[in-house]
C-alpha cells in the first residue's frame, strides 16, 4: 500500500470541497453545500489511507476512515443528486433505489458478517418504506421538498452512525483489518450493525449519483424519442403506472437513439455544458462503485486507483458545468482564475424546455424566458411530460 494515489485523492477532494462551498457562499444552492460534505468525507478517507500509508494502521485512523470513507461519502454525494435534481421526477428513482437498500440491508441479515445488527435489519426496511413513499407521492404531485425527506433520512442515519461507532468497545487486536493480499483496509473489524449502514447508505448514494448524472445528461440532450412516455399526473392511474414501469426502460433507448445528434451539437458548439459534465460526472461514480464493490467480494487490487479516478472525473464534470462552476477564482477571494461563463441564449432555451419536459414544470426563467442559470427566479406550475 503506497501512500501516492490516497494522498492525490484527499488533496483534490479537499481543494474540491472548499470551492464549493465557496461557490455556496456565492449562491447558496443546496446541492453545493451537501456534496461539499460528500467530499470532505471523501477526502478523510483517503486521508486516512494515505496517513496509514506511511505511518501504519490504529484503529483511531481506521474508525475515521470506516465511518468517512465506506458509509458517509456515497450517501452525501447522492443527496446532493437529489438536491440538484428535486425540481424532476428523479425522486422515483431515489424511492426505488431507498426500497432496495432496506431489501438488501433484510436479505444479507443472516450473513455472519452482520452478525449482532439485532432487529435493525428489519427496521431500515420499516424506515426505507415509508420514507420511498413519502418521496414518491411528494414526486408525483410535483413537490421540490422530496430531498428534504431524503436529506432527514440521511443526516439521522449519520448520526446513528457517530453513536454507534462511539458506543463500540475496542475492536478484536490489532484494531483494524487489511487485506492480506493488497493491504488495503477492509470492513471485516467492524460489529454486524455497523456494517451493516453500509449498503444502507452506499445503495442508494452511489446509485442516484450514477444514474443521476445519466438523466441530468439525458434531460439536456436534444433528444430522439423512440419510446415515448409520461410521467404527467394527470392521466389515468393505471396508464400513469404502465409508464412508470417503461420509463427506467425508455430513458436507456432514447439516451442511446439521442447520443449521435448530442455528439454533433458538441462538435458544433451548440450542446449544453450539463451534457458533457454530468456525463464526466457519471464516469466518476462508476469507478468507485465498481471497485467498492469488488473490494467487498475480496479484490481490492484496484481500490485505491478507483477512488482517485473517481475523484478526478467527478471534478472535472463539475469544472466544465456552468450550473455549478460559472467562474472559477481562489477560493474566498475576489481573484478570478476564469471569467464569468453563462450558457449561449440558444443553449439556455434547450435547457429550459428541456426542464420543462423532465419535471411537469416551467423552469427557473429569467427576462424572456431564458433560463436564469443561478436559478433565482422561483419556477411556476404548468403540466408536461418527463
Amino acid at each position: 500500500m503506497t501512500a501516492l494515489l490516497p494522498a492525490l485523492t484527499a488533496l483534490l477532494a479537499l481543494a474540491f470541497a472548499v470551492m464549493l462551498v465557496d461557490q455556496w457562499r456565492e449562491r447558496r444552492r443546496g446541492f453545493q453545500l451537501v456534496w461539499a460534505f460528500g467530499m470532505l468525507a471523501y477526502a478523510i478517507g483517503a486521508g486516512a489511507e494515505a496517513l496509514a500509508a506511511i505511518g501504519g494502521w490504529n484503529e483511531a485512523l481506521y474508525r475515521s476512515w470506516y465511518l468517512t470513507g465506506a458509509v458517509w461519502t456515497a450517501a452525501w454525494l447522492g443527496l446532493g443528486t437529489a438536491f440538484l435534481l428535486g425540481r424532476t421526477r428523479f425522486g422515483y428513482t431515489y424511492a426505488f433505489l431507498l426500497l432496495l437498500s432496506g431489501l438488501i440491508a433484510l436479505m444479507i441479515r443472516n450473513d455472519p458478517r452482520y452478525d449482532g445488527a439485532g432487529p435493525l435489519p428489519l427496521l431500515y426496511l420499516i424506515g426505507a418504506v415509508i420514507l420511498a413513499l413519502a418521496i414518491g407521492v411528494e414526486t408525483y404531485f410535483g413537490n421540490e421538498r422530496w430531498p428534504r425527506f431524503a436529506a432527514g433520512a440521511i443526516v439521522a442515519t449519520t448520526i446513528l452512525s457517530v453513536v454507534l461507532m462511539l458506543a463500540t468497545p475496542a475492536l478484536p487486536a490489532p484494531g483494524y483489518a487489511l487485506s492480506p493480499a493488497t493491504g488495503q483496509p477492509v470492513g471485516d473489524a467492524m460489529p454486524g450493525h455497523l456494517r451493516l449502514l453500509t449498503p444502507v447508505m452506499n445503495v442508494p448514494g452511489a446509485l442516484s449519483l450514477l444514474l443521476g448524472a445519466a438523466f441530468s445528461a439525458y434531460v439536456f440532450m436534444p433528444k430522439r424519442r423512440v419510446l415515448p412516455y409520461s410521467l404527467d399526473a394527470d392521466q389515468p392511474g393505471d396508464q400513469f403506472l404502465f409508464n412508470l414501469c417503461i420509463a427506467p426502460f425508455a430513458i436507456l433507448v432514447n439516451l442511446a437513439a439521442s447520443l449521435p445528434g448530442a455528439l454533433r451539437d458538441l462538435a458544433a458548439g451548440r450542446l449544453h455544458s450539463r451534457v458533457p459534465a454530468t456525463m464526466l460526472i457519471a464516469i466518476g461514480a462508476f469507478f468507485p462503485t465498481i471497485t467498492d464493490s469488488l473490494s467487498r467480494l475480496g479484490s481490492t487490487e484496484l481500490f485505491q486507483l478507483g477512488k482517485f479516478l473517481g475523484v478526478v472525473f467527478l471534478f472535472a464534470g463539475f469544472l466544465v458545468s456552468v450550473e455549478v462552476f460559472r467562474e472559477i477564482r481562489i477560493p474566498f477571494t475576489g481573484i478570478r482564475l476564469g471569467v464569468a461563463r453563462r450558457e449561449a441564449a440558444r443553449r439556455r432555451d434547450a435547457a429550459a424546455a428541456a426542464i420543462h419536459e423532465a419535471t411537469g414544470e416551467r423552469s427557473a426563467a429569467g427576462p424572456a424566458g431564458i433560463a436564469d442559470p443561478a436559478g433565482t427566479t422561483p419556477p411556476t406550475r404548468d403540466p408536461g411530460r418527463a
